[in-house]
Parts: structure tokens; C-alpha cells; sequence
């Protein structure tokens, strides 16, 4: 049977939406009996709300990439003391504040690890390439995005294996470095997706996009169906009267949540706590509505990861909801682990997430319709084909109209869009459309959006290039 190795990235103590990718992918691979999988962290140890599927090992380890870069002495030393610093235990203790890393030392960074060989890291590529060699002997390598992919002309010279990279958010990353670090490493992630033997995309625009933001033949794009692992949502009821939690680990559905008239209308919002996914444009559309008498009832319920970077930012948005009266009807938790996650999806009746950029996937778009939540998001990015794939939800005008993907999405409805707080006020008051987006975008999910399907057509781009 032939081997894949799928090169990951860690993101130190996030619950990551590319490592939840990766790890639901490489796992459905395995499953369907064609390939065997070896999912590799680099960076840190992986983090998910699912089993990790990834092998207990780090290559491109953080603390040994950040200490190489930092002083030169150490790009050579001794194996062992490499060995013992790619630990994943220690990485993972040591790297928690990683968010906190200054931009122009991750704009340095970015431009060595993509120069390969040629950069700081070069001892690391060497190590990942004995090893590739020695033991995983791949048929196959897919890596998770382009940034890691440095080392992509020796991998393919060396191994002679074809070589694909994942686009699933390269371009939201490159552009927070400050110059000149972003217009290098940029021209250096071309060079990286055009040697790529092919690359995997989610969406149409977003495929589009980033053919020319890195210069990439629109052909050398392979548009891959979103997916997630839809086991834990398959037996549940359809949500009518009232809202029930899906199947946790041990196979139970837990307690009943409220019915809808046992408590009041309640929108979520579950996503990263960051300016990019846009939770203080949804504050202010709930507070917005709050003004309304018919909406005085409403709940808003938030969940995410919270980085400690982003905390002040984030608690002076939210501090506006207890400053405008309405503290007692809103509340926020930071991470969920899976369990918690179903909990928290059984007890809302909308998820809003109005991304402010271009969004490559929407992992929390299929989670919500699988438990029969519909959603609002900006007509840009992925979002208006997973709407037209599923019928789970309806979009709103993003607040940057010229907002790159936005427009050509927006000139392919048949109906003018609106804004975001007028999308959920109109859905918001007629409880029979939620349930009906619900039910649709659920059934929908399950249908055509599994990490099954996504394994399927991931495994038929790997045998045409075999």
C-alpha cells in the first residue's frame, strides 16, 4: 500500500482550525483502506478537539527553529541537544506564549524557513529529510501550507515523490509582516507553490485569489469539497422544538437542552476571539439589535480561543455590552474542547461569524449546520460556496464591499444582499426559517461534506499522480 506523510503545523496551545483539518483528513485517508498516513507535526505538537492522529514527533521544532535563528552558534549543535529541545513535551511548555512573538522576528523567520537549505534551519531540513529516507519512505507528501514549504525542491529531488501543499489561509499570515520581511517572504511562498507539484484548495475564489497573489498557474489549483468528521452529529434528531446536543465520546447524547420556549432566542458566535474573525462587528450588530423591542429577550452566547496578545482588544469590545445594560445577556468562554463544543452548538439558534478577511475553509460553518444550527457569514471567501453546497444559512454584505472575492460572489446572487445586522434581524425573528435552514444545512453536511469525501477526492488527485 503506499505511503502518505502529511506534514502539519502546530499552532503551541491553539485549538487550530489547519491542525483540525489535517488531522480529520489524514485520519479519513487511513481509513478508507488505499493509502497508509503518517500526519507529522512541525513547529509544535498538534492540538485538536478530536483524537490526534499525529505521530508523538516534531520536525522544524519551534524552539530549535526559534533558538537557530536567534543565535548562529547553534545551528550546529550537537543531534542529542536537537533531539532533547524537539521533545513534544517541552515544546509544548515552552511555546505557549508563542502568539506573543514580535512581527519583524517572525517576518525573519518566515524568509529563512522558506529559503530551505539556504536559511537558518538548513540542519532541520537535513534532519527531516534523513528521516523522510530512512524511515517514512512516502509515495506521497502533502504539506499544509506553503510557509513550511521551504524545503520542497529537496524533498522532491531526493525522495522523487510527488510533492502538494494545502492553501488554507498562507496569504492571511504573509500579510501581517511588516516590509520589507512581507514582500520577501511573499515572493519566496511563489516560488514554493510553483514548484509544488499541485495545490489544495477549498473554494473556487479562494483558489482564484491566491493564483495570483502568488503567482501560480489558476491549473496548478485542486479544489477539494470542506469536510469534518461527521460522526458525532450522524444519529441526531432533527432539531425542531427544541435544541439537542450531539453525541459526545462515550456515544451519549448528554442532557436535553431548553426548548425554545423554555428559553429566550440565542445567537452564537464560535471561532477565534481576533479582529479577523470579526466578534466586535458581532457585538455591535447584538447590541444593535438590543435596542429593538422585540429582541430584548435576546441571548448572545461566544466561545473561542483567546490569545493573550489579543485580550485587551477583546475585553474593550466586550466590556460595551455591560456598559450599554445588557452584561446579564451575554456571555463568552474561551476554548472548547469537543464535548463542550456540542454543548454549546445544542444551546444556540444562530452562529454569526462576520470574518473581516478572506476566509480559505469555515471549519465552524459545516460544525454548526451538522447540529442543525444555521449561520450568517459575509458574502466573501468560502462562505457563498458552502452556502450554495449546503442551503444552511444566509449571507450578509461584507463591511469592505471591495473586499477581494466579495464582489463576484455578491453579482451571482439573485437577491441583493443586506447588512449584517439586517440579515439577523430578518432571520432572527422568524424562528420557522431558522429551523428550516437548519434542517437543510444539516442534511447537507452530512451528504456531501464528511471528512470522508474530502479523504475520497484527496485520494484520487493522489493516484493520478502516482
Amino acid at each position: 500500500m503506499p505511503h502518505l506523510v502529511y506534514l502539519t503545523a502546530g499552532a503551541a496551545g491553539m485549538f487550530c482550525g489547519s491542525c483540525m483539518h489535517d488531522n480529520a483528513l489524514a485520519k479519513a485517508i487511513q481509513a478508507a483502506g488505499q493509502w497508509d498516513v503518517t500526519l507529522v507535526p512541525t513547529y509544535t505538537p498538534i492540538r485538536t478537539d478530536e483524537e490526534d492522529f499525529s505521530v508523538d514527533q516534531v520536525f522544524f521544532g519551534g524552539i530549535n527553529v526559534y533558538l537557530q535563528q536567534k543565535m548562529p552558534w547553534l545551528r550546529w549543535m550537537p543531534n542529542f541537544l536537537d533531539r532533547w529541545l524537539d521533545q513534544p513535551w517541552l515544546i509544548r511548555r515552552l511555546t505557549a506564549k508563542a502568539s506573543d512573538t514580535s512581527p519583524k522576528f517572525l517576518g525573519q523567520l518566515a524568509v529563512s524557513m522558506l529559503k530551505g537549505r539556504h536559511g537558518n534551519q538548513r540542519k532541520e531540513v537535513g534532519r527531516l529529510l534523513q528521516w523522510l529516507k530512512r524511515e517514512a519512505k512516502p509515495d506521497a507528501i502533502i504539506l499544509t501550507n506553503v510557509l513550511i514549504g521551504g524545503c520542497v525542491e529537496d524533498l522532491q529531488r531526493e525522495l522523487k515523490v510527488p510533492v502538494f501543499a494545502t492553501l488554507q489561509g498562507d496569504d492571511a499570515f504573509l500579510d501581517i509582516l511588516p516590509p520589507p520581511y512581507a514582500q520577501q517572504a511573499t515572493a519566496l511562498a511563489g516560488q514554493v507553490a510553483n514548484r509544488c507539484d499541485g495545490l489544495l484548495v477549498h473554494s473556487e475564489c479562494y483558489a482564484n485569489y491566491m493564483a495570483k497573489y502568488l503567482s501560480v498557474p489558476r491549473e496548478k489549483m485542486h479544489l477539494m469539497r470542506l469536510g469534518i468528521d461527521t460522526a458525532p452529529w450522524s444519529d441526531l434528531p432533527v432539531r425542531s422544538s427544541s435544541s439537542i446536543a450531539p453525541r459526545s465520546s462515550d456515544g451519549s447524547h448528554g442532557e436535553r437542552q431548553p426548548t425554545h420556549s423554555d428559553r429566550p432566542l440565542t445567537l452564537g458566535y464560535l471561532a477565534r476571539l481576533a479582529p479577523e474573525k470579526g466578534i466586535h462587528r458581532l457585538i455591535e450588530a447584538f447590541l444593535a439589535l438590543k435596542q429593538q423591542p422585540e429582541f430584548r429577550q435576546l441571548q448572545l452566547r461566544v466561545a473561542g480561543w483567546l490569545g493573550d496578545h489579543r485580550r485587551e482588544w477583546f475585553l474593550s469590545h466586550w466590556q460595551k455590552i455591560s456598559a450599554a445594560g445588557f452584561g446579564n445577556d451575554a456571555s463568552y468562554e474561551t476554548e472548547l474542547d469537543r464535548s463542550a463544543k456540542s454543548r454549546f452548538l445544542g444551546e444556540i439558534d444562530l452562529l454569526c461569524v462576520p470574518t473581516q478577511h478572506l476566509e480559505p475553509k469555515g471549519l465552524f460553518v459545516l460544525e454548526a449546520m451538522a447540529s442543525g444550527v444555521p449561520v450568517v457569514v459575509p458574502a466573501s471567501g468560502a462562505f457563498p460556496e458552502l452556502l450554495a453546497s449546503t442551503g444552511g444559512g444566509r449571507l450578509c454584505l461584507p463591511d469592505a464591499a471591495a473586499q477581494t472575492g466579495t464582489l463576484e460572489n455578491a453579482a451571482t446572487r439573485s437577491s441583493p444582499l443586506v447588512s449584517l445586522e439586517e440579515t439577523l434581524r430578518e432571520l432572527l425573528l422568524d424562528r420557522s426559517k431558522l429551523q428550516e435552514l437548519g434542517k437543510a444545512g444539516r442534511q447537507a453536511v452530512l451528504a456531501k461534506h464528511s471528512a470522508a469525501n474530502m479523504a475520497q477526492e484527496t485520494i484520487d488527485l493522489l493516484n493520478r499522480f502516482r
